[in-house]
């Protein structure tokens, strides 16, 4: 069975940056289509990774990269502004052991001068101890930018998909890309229904262009209908998350250059007041495996045993494993085998094939693919319009969100106020995270569809119990709300690698 839909511009893959890409053409007059393949938007990389919003100084200078981050990081104040979304300009500093990782820092430094990062200095370990502390250990030299951000990465992706809609943009979830073809008008696009297993529905969609933003998944669709050019080898890495017993503990985000070859720690007090600690670099993986590792677990211990031995691995409550997206150029050997080249591609990658203009592959778009995702759905955008006629600016569109009633982030007035207007506001089911049923009401009407989906839309179920005291409420509101069964609730609720993810 199948049906027949057309849009001007398809765009294949609902994270930040699919999403981000849909709220920026819904600015023209398109009708434009996401495809995302899971049963809710941000459900891949976009929600596991450190959630940085990096100032522009590791990039190198004179690139798209740097210009974008640059760029990226000192216009999201305004983005999370528009879409309702909190921020927290912390600032950073990156620190080094010895004389090698100096030369590191230096080099950072005038690479950010060069990319006109404001505000950077390289300072003292004196000055750093100073500023952190709580930091063990001698510090040999400090980078400090002051315009190093943090955010919850699905909150920006939820956020934008939410003002996407609001401006016309259409969705398919659950749905996956099984084939495009191109045709004199632009492309056929078949999608496969994923709710149901055994499911034979297709759809038929014809579209003018396509923004292909399937995260690790990107190459596979371009080779739907294109050679093989860039695969995705994707990495994994593992991270501790602290409750809200460590906030304060640091200030700014931290950066770590160890003496050896290797990747030192990060360390990110969160939006929310967490503690974020990692990685530790697992090596290659497959696309969907977002398991822990022992080894890599007890690497973070270590090094966080050596870093900050005041802060205590009690505090944990939650570990799990983020995916990066390395792409490799490849190409095919006599007997048709895929070669990848021995070295990754550090820039991102856009492909715009000149024979086929209207087919726009983002492919391994990893650091600083948050601080960029707003400059480069732009970018792409700005790329595609001349292809389609240049259509006219849409006159209806709406930058702002409303942000939805968050009772925890509220003045007390704020608070009675609500309450008064809706008692289910003062009913608190999540007594970790202070998440009312109005809340969780709220959070069901915006698409949520699953206790994890609740859960990125208002924060339950992200306190010290993860959720086990206010995971079954939640399943019966969602049932009630949905009119489906409990059992139906928790059987797609289990399908998030987020709530299988290890507790400590």
């Amino acid at each position: 069975m199948s049906s027949t839909f057309q849009a001007d511009v398809c765009v294949i893959g609902g994270g930040v940056l699919g999403c981000m890409a849909a709220r920026t053409l819904t600015r023209y007059q398109l009708k434009v289509l996401l495809i995302e393949k899971e049963n809710d938007v941000c459900m891949g990389i976009s929600r596991a990774n450190t959630a940085i919003i990096y100032a522009g100084y590791d990039n190198k200078p004179d690139t798209l990269k740097s210009s974008l981050c640059v760029k990226g990081n000192m216009n999201f104040p305004f983005l999370c502004e528009e879409l309702g979304v909190p921020i927290s300009r912390c600032g950073s500093l990156m620190l080094c052991h010895g004389p090698r990782g100096a030369e590191v820092l230096k080099k950072k430094y005038e690479n950010g001068l060069q990319n006109h990062v404001s505000g950077l200095e390289l300072i003292s370990g004196e000055e750093a101890h100073a500023l952190e502390p709580h930091l063990a250990g001698e510090i040999y030299m400090g980078l400090y930018s002051p315009n190093t951000a943090t955010v919850q990465p699905w909150e920006i992706g939820i956020a934008t998909f939410e003002n996407a809609l609001e401006n016309g943009c259409e969705i398919r979830l659950s749905s996956k890309v099984t084939d495009i073809e191109k045709t004199d008008g632009g492309f056929r696009i078949t999608v496969s229904d994923t709710s149901a297993p055994k499911s034979s529905k297709t759809e038929v969609i014809t579209a003018r262009g396509i923004l292909n933003c399937a995260g690790v998944y990107a190459d596979r669709v371009r080779e739907l209908l294109l050679p093989p050019s860039v695969r995705i080898y994707p990495e994994k890495a593992d991270y501790f998350i602290f409750d809200k017993t460590v906030k304060g503990f640091l200030s700014h985000i931290i950066f770590e250059e160890p003496e050896e070859k290797g990747k030192g720690l990060t360390l990110v007090p969160t939006v929310s007041g967490n503690l974020l600690a990692g990685p530790s670099a697992q090596g290659d993986c497959e696309r969907d495996d977002f398991s822990t590792s022992s080894d890599g677990l007890a690497f973070l211990e270590k090094r966080l045993g050596e870093l900050l031995p005041e802060l205590p691995l009690s505090s944990v409550i939650r570990n799990f494993a983020s995916i990066r997206p390395n792409p490799f150029e490849v190409s095919q050997g006599e007997n048709l085998e895929i070669i990848r080249s021995p070295r990754s591609i550090h820039s991102f990658v856009i492909d715009q094939p000149k024979d086929c203009p209207a087919f726009i592959s983002l492919i391994g778009i990893k650091t600083p693919g948050l601080t960029c995702c707003e400059e480069l759905a732009k970018y792409i955008v700005r790329q595609l319009l001349p292809v389609l006629g240049n259509p006219p600016l849409n006159p209806n569109f709406h930058p702002r969100r409303k942000s939805p009633v968050c009772m925890r982030r509220l003045s007390l007035s704020e608070k009675t106020s609500c309450i008064q207007k809706d008692p289910s506001y003062s009913k608190i089911i999540c007594r970790c995270e202070q998440v009312s049923k109005g809340e969780i009401r709220d959070a069901i009407s915006r698409g949520a569809k699953t206790v994890d989906g609740v859960k990125r839309r208002c924060g339950s179920g992200m306190g010290a119990c993860q959720g086990s005291r206010c995971s079954y409420e939640i399943t019966r509101l969602l049932a009630r709300k949905l009119e489906k069964p409990i059992s139906e609730i928790c059987k797609d609720s289990s399908n998030s690698y987020f709530l299988k993810g290890d507790l400590t």
